[in-house]
């Protein structure tokens, strides 16, 4: 680290094992202060996995299968369109009972797919769109802790948990306001949860914010107030600079594309007419880029490209945008690889382009229509359609369609990658499959 070489010599393995131990939390805490970029195999902690980019090292994920090629396959204990989380041997998933109403968090052993553990929340009825849930966000981990965030037409219901299933604290907020419902998912920066709190009104009287609390204690570190108007569902991501610290990015319709200091939340930079329209997708870092989406009615209405500024301005920079509804996604997260962006479109449309200028290199159109993201796996894109179908494709400039794979249920989740196996949510069943063994 800091660009010296450290050489240890022990003779006990005692020794070794606590120099290992060490070594792996100095690694943390700079990929948490954004000083390096650390992906371990054996997590995939929120929305996305690591940064929320979609970026897996896997290298035994088939590319065709059947269900007899399933590590195991379970039935959830209620539905939903949330999307799987790993740490090590356990795989956390929400799940939503819509008539009672409650929410489900459920921990099952990576392994072998047995339940170990599951805890359940009242909640208040929420009017919400026909395609929504109760289990629309996807929890967040660290190694001793799993977050989960419940959102209602009366509360905002955060919860920390053990990996036990035991309850450390709990801590609720005001109302959610918003014609289609809940739909934000929490992260976990340095000591931090962080999650957005937006409100679609016009009154005045519920508040906007995006909001930040001390990941062991639940109490509130800090908030960044904002206007209320129109509610957007981006998880944020970690934006490192070459010439300063992490910043985190939120993407949102009343405020555009956003860096706040995660320390203080105070913020850094604001390209605040990025977005015309609701923004349900997640920004991507690429390149030096950071991208965006926004949409409305089912389809895409905008994708932009900003530039952040240096370190000694304030204004960021539009590289290029594109109001072409056919080319442009709403719902689905892109996918940013060496070089290339990749976007997966609600109608069913897949779209490569240069990161870098935006030139759209091709736009296909050959399985059904799309709310989860991609993935990025051994240079492949695996994408779930809301038919319940796994896209595989090549990641490359030219397109090449390499396998669709039916799952046998509708889906509207996001793959996860995690100790060379690959986790999917359909509505009511969890799936692994890959790795050296079954």
């Amino acid at each position: 680290m800091n660009g010296q070489k450290h050489t240890f010599v022990t003779t006990t393995q005692t020794h070794r094992d606590l120099i290992a131990v060490t070594i792996i939390l100095l690694l943390l805490a700079a990929a948490e202060a954004g000083l390096v970029s650390v992906t371990f195999a054996g997590q995939w902690p929120r929305f996305r996995g690591p940064n929320g980019q979609g970026i897996s090292d896997a290298k035994t994920i088939p590319v065709e299968w059947t269900q007899s090629d399933y590590n195991w396959k379970i039935e959830l204990p209620g539905t939903g369109p949330s999307s799987p989380v790993v740490w090590d041997d356990k795989v956390f998933v929400t799940c939503a009972d819509q008539d009672a109403p409650k929410g489900i968090l459920v921990a099952v052993n990576a392994k072998t797919g047995k339940t170990l553990w599951k805890k359940e929340y009242s909640l208040s009825r929420f009017k919400m769109n026909r395609l929504n849930s109760y289990a629309t966000g996807t929890p967040a981990l660290t190694a001793d802790r799993v977050y989960v965030l419940w959102s209602t037409a009366k509360e905002k219901l955060l919860a920390a948990l053990d990996h036990e299933g035991g309850e450390i604290w709990k801590k609720e907020l005001g109302p959610t306001t918003s014609s289609h419902g809940p739909g934000v998912s929490p992260i976990v920066v340095n000591d931090l949860v962080v999650f957005t709190h937006e409100q679609k009104t016009s009154d005045g009287l519920v508040k906007s914010a995006w909001v930040a609390v001390d990941r062991k204690t639940g109490q509130t570190r800090w908030t960044v107030d904002r206007r209320s108007g129109g509610i957007s569902y981006s998880t944020p991501c970690l934006y490192r600079p070459q010439d300063g610290p992490a910043q985190l990015v939120f993407t949102s319709q009343t405020h555009g594309i956003t860096a706040v200091d995660p320390s203080t939340g105070s913020i850094v930079w604001e390209a605040e007419s990025a977005f015309i329209a609701r923004v349900v997708s997640s920004p991507v870092i690429a390149g030096d880029l950071i991208a965006g989406t926004c949409g409305s009615g089912g389809s895409g209405k905008r994708i932009i490209a900003i530039k952040p500024p240096a370190s000694d301005s304030t204004s960021p920079k539009e590289v290029y945008s594109s109001q072409d509804r056919a080319t442009t996604p709403y719902v689905s997260t892109s996918l940013y690889k060496d070089g290339l962006l990749f976007t997966f479109h609600d109608q069913g449309t897949i779209c490569c382009r240069r990161a870098a200028t935006g030139e759209l290199l091709w736009s296909e159109k050959q399985a059904g229509k799309f709310y989860g993201s991609p993935v990025w796996v051994d240079g492949r894109l695996y994408c779930i359609t809301r038919e319940g179908d796994v896209v595989v494709l090549r990641a490359a400039p030219e397109y090449e369609l390499l396998a669709v794979n039916s799952l046998g249920e509708k889906s509207d989740a996001t793959p996860a990658v995690a100790d060379e196996r690959m986790y999917l949510r359909t509505t009511s069943h969890l799936i692994c499959l890959g790795g050296t063994a079954k």
